[in-house]
C-alpha cells in the first residue's frame, strides 16, 4: 500500500504554499503531480521543481500512470499527491488509488462558479465530482495552509 501522507487539490499544483508549508507539515519526501497536461510540459515541470527544498523528489505523471503504478511505491516514500481538481481525484479513486482524505486548497473563482470558502469556488462539474468522492467515502476538507482550521467541504456545498 502506498504511503500517501497528503492528497491536495490545488489549481496551481506545486507553488510556495505546497512546496514549503504542506510538504513540511505532511512530512512528505516525494511530491506526485497527477495531471495529464503537466506530465507533457517540461516548462511547467521546471518551474514547480524550483519551489521544492533539496532532498524532496517530484514526479509528473498522467492520471493513468498514477493508477497503474502507485501501488509499486516503496515504503520509505512519503507521498504528497496533488491534482488540479476534484474530477482528477475522482478518476484516481475510481482507479483504486487509496485516497481516504483530500485537502481542498485553491480552486479559483471564475465565471459560472460559486465561492464556498475563501480559496474555493465550485461549479456544477466540481460539485458532481465531490458528490462522487463522498459516495466513495472520501473525506474532503478545506484548508489553505496548515495553520488554518479545516472545514468540512461537504457542509460548505
Amino acid at each position: 500500500m502506498p504511503n500517501i501522507v497528503l492528497s491536495r487539490i490545488d489549481e496551481r499544483l506545486v507553488h510556495g504554499q505546497v512546496g514549503v508549508q504542506w510538504v513540511g507539515f505532511a512530512g512528505a519526501n516525494l511530491v506526485l503531480v497527477a495531471n495529464d497536461a503537466v506530465a507533457e510540459d517540461s516548462i511547467q515541470q521546471n518551474l514547480m521543481e524550483m519551489v521544492l527544498a533539496e532532498g524532496i523528489a517530484i514526479r509528473f505523471w498522467p492520471l493513468q500512470k498514477v493508477i497503474d503504478n502507485i501501488h509499486r511505491a516503496a515504503d520509505h516514500q512519503k507521498i504528497l499527491l496533488v491534482c488540479k481538481n476534484p474530477q482528477d481525484f475522482l478518476t484516481l479513486v475510481q482507479g483504486n488509488v487509496p485516497i481516504k482524505r483530500i485537502n481542498v486548497g485553491n480552486m479559483h473563482y471564475a465565471e459560472g462558479k460559486t465561492q464556498i470558502a475563501k480559496t474555493v469556488s465550485v461549479d456544477q462539474q466540481d460539485i458532481t465530482a465531490f458528490q462522487g468522492l463522498k459516495a466513495a467515502a472520501v473525506e474532503c476538507f478545506v484548508q489553505g495552509v496548515p495553520t488554518e482550521p479545516a472545514q468540512d467541504l461537504y457542509k460548505l456545498l
